[in-house]
């Protein structure tokens, strides 16, 4: 086992970079359409975990109310569609940009308080936004939801819907990749990791987290976004606080501090319940006892422990 780990760590970065891309790009020709629906969803997923870690294993910050901004990017592309009749290009930008503008009034109140404030408040703002779609039949459906999305007739192919999301999650981690390994991204560790030291050297804390909250909130909505025209329909379920638990689920499982710990952790979640659901539906009760060990024995997750230096 020591000799794997230590021969995986020794793969340049480049290298897996290369492999990895040949793979998904040949995906789609390998296997069955199942296994093409379920990798979309993957991504999808991925790049909410993703987002959700922004806050999380970046920022220090646990949100119980993350589900909130992945169902406004949804419900906004999916009444773009059927009710302004935008054309198809232009819903992810403004879906971004609304969730953008809701995470900033939303974190305005969140973002200047710590621990469990800031996790219970988070999922208040949540339940808040999630009733609102809830009974708002007039606009949103209420309960029923928005159903028959309208796409493209391009996009009715799973396997071009599978690239179009495969080229936006790819354009959006190497941006992500690009924020959280600069000097922004610099700036959020050394506030995670040692706050007032931060603010004595001058950084304004409120003002960096406030950024990094609205980044996350845009990016999950993205994810909301690409989510509702590749699943058909959105309901308020996709806004309420159980769904929160997914991004949390998948970066316990993947590693919360490293960067693509979240993804791997989408991959592993969906995976089993993809498995599980054919046997039960108590999958919950497993990813349960996969991830009590994963905390008391691996806390920096599944890639962590393979990253890490011995």
């Amino acid at each position: 086992m020591t000799w794997i780990i230590r021969w995986l760590r020794s793969i340049p970065a480049a290298l897996w970079l290369v492999l990895v891309s040949i793979a998904l790009i040949a995906y789609p020709w390998v296997v069955p359409e199942y296994y093409i629906h379920l990798l979309v969803y993957i991504l999808i997923g991925g790049l909410f975990a993703q987002s959700f870690n922004i806050m999380f294993g970046y920022m220090g910050k646990l949100s119980f109310g993350h589900a909130a901004f992945f169902g406004i990017g949804a419900y906004t592309a999916a009444l773009l569609v059927t009710k302004a009749d935008m054309p198809f290009l232009t819903i992810i930008p403004i879906a971004m940009v609304v969730t953008g503008v809701i995470g900033l009034l939303v974190g305005i109140f969140c973002v200047r308080r710590a621990g469990y404030y800031f996790a219970i408040l988070t999922m208040a703002f949540g339940q808040l936004l999630f009733v609102v779609v809830h009974k708002w039949y007039a606009f949103t459906a209420g309960d029923d939801g928005i159903q028959g999305i309208p796409i493209p007739e391009i996009l009715e192919s799973v396997t071009v819907h599978y690239y179009y999301v495969l080229v936006i999650v790819a354009i959006a981690m190497v941006i992500m990749w690009r924020i959280l390994h600069g000097p922004f991204g610099y700036t959020l560790r050394a506030i995670r990791d040692n706050s007032v030291r931060t603010e004595f050297n001058g950084v304004n804390i409120v003002q960096v987290q406030m950024v990094a909250f609205v980044i996350a909130c845009i990016f999950a909505g993205l994810a909301g976004a690409l989510f509702a025209p590749f699943n058909r329909a959105v309901t308020p379920a996709l806004l309420d606080w159980t769904k929160s638990a997914e991004p949390v689920n998948m970066t316990i499982i993947g590693g919360p501090y490293t960067f693509l710990g979240p993804m791997i952790g989408a991959i592993i979640f969906n995976a089993i319940q993809s498995v599980i659901l054919d046997y039960t539906y108590y999958w919950p009760f497993v990813i349960g006892l996969i991830i009590i060990p994963i905390i008391l024995f691996l806390p920096g997750g599944i890639v962590g422990f393979f990253t890490q230096k011995k």
